[in-house]
């Protein structure tokens, strides 16, 4: 039998390639980890608990807040705020940063996290996510403050996701490849099932939402009808796979190839896309994956953030997918 690495063992070996390092940074992964399983707990048993639906509110974003966006949320925040690990934490769903409080000690690292995306599919059964970055505290501030928030993604030192699905997966990068972890319930624990995920250079499975058709500017379109047309010995036509769940089409494209877009249109055109909650970690995985992430002109990685809650366009996947996305970008078309 085939003994597999737990998510644990792993972060400690990647711990043992710093002689220096005080633990810290582990122990903030695996807080991430405990908060994953409180959550998967909570999505297992959302219809038995009566916390499926809306909250009656919106989030600074406009988006219809779920009520397990809330719960999420407040797992998150009530497991870290107290390690001692982070300075400071940013949410898709608070407006403001969210500080730690002086009952308890200050790290170095910044957490910054959508702690449930896709969440308008969760009544429906559809898988759902956690996504997030960490960065190291720039500031001399001990309790960090906004300029250790809006970092360029180059500077994240490790990101992930988790999907919540037919099964739990824990999935992160900190610049040595991308590893994916499921949770096995039985143990409580998240075993190696993915490593060293390497993202196909083409694909041949695009994923948009051509309902927002009527929007597009020429050259979006233009792309899409390139790809569905068929011409098999370029891999044409894609097959189209849209969930509406950022994670879960990611996660897909990253295993099997092919690209997403959420391209800037006529009534969002700086695109609809959160920068440092969705765009920024999603990047950084993509690119240690072996494929790209732009705007489609920009690379996601460059963008110097200006605000917490900035919006940008996303065109990420497989690294000639995304290429031939920005060719149709600049008017250079086959």
């Amino acid at each position: 039998m085939i003994r597999r690495h737990t998510l644990t063992e792993h972060i400690m070996q990647e711990q043992r390639k710093y002689p220096g390092a005080s633990g810290g940074f582990t122990g903030l992964l695996s807080d991430i980890a405990t908060a994953s399983k409180i959550i998967a707990r909570e999505v297992r048993q959302a219809g038995l608990g009566n916390i499926l639906g809306a909250a009656g509110s919106t989030n600074v974003s406009g988006d219809e807040v779920k009520k397990l966006d809330l719960i999420a949320h407040e797992i998150f925040v009530n497991v870290l705020e107290r390690t001692g690990h982070l300075c400071i934490m940013a949410s898709e769903e608070d407006e403001d940063p969210i500080t730690i409080p002086d009952r308890f000690p200050a790290g170095k690292y910044v957490f910054v996290f959508d702690p449930l995306d896709g969440s308008s599919n969760i009544d429906a059964n559809v898988s759902v996510g956690t996504i997030f970055s960490i960065f190291r505290k720039i500031s001399t501030d001990e309790r960090g403050g906004m300029v250790d928030i809006l970092q360029p993604a180059s500077e994240q030192i490790c990101a992930g996701y988790i999907v919540y699905g037919s099964s739990t997966l824990f999935v992160y990068t900190v610049g040595h490849g991308v590893h994916g972890f499921t949770l096995d319930p039985t143990i409580g624990e998240y075993i190696l099932s993915h490593e060293d995920i390497r993202m196909p250079d083409q694909g041949q499975v695009f994923s948009i939402n051509e309902g927002n058709r009527s929007r597009w500017f020429d050259y979006t379109s233009d792309y899409v009808d390139w790809i569905k047309s068929s011409v098999p010995d370029e891999g044409r036509p894609y097959t189209a796979r849209y969930i509406g769940s950022l994670v879960a089409d990611f996660h897909r494209n990253l295993l099997y190839g092919g690209i997403f877009l959420y391209p800037e249109d006529r009534e969002n055109p700086n695109g609809k896309l959160r920068l440092l909650y969705e765009a920024a970690p999603i990047a950084f995985l993509a690119e240690q994956a072996g494929g790209l992430a732009t705007t489609g002109e920009t690379s996601i990685r460059s963008i110097e953030p200006a605000e917490l809650h900035q919006k940008v366009s996303l065109i990420v996947g497989s690294r000639n997918d995304v290429l031939a996305y920005e060719r149709f970008r600049r008017g250079d078309r086959p």
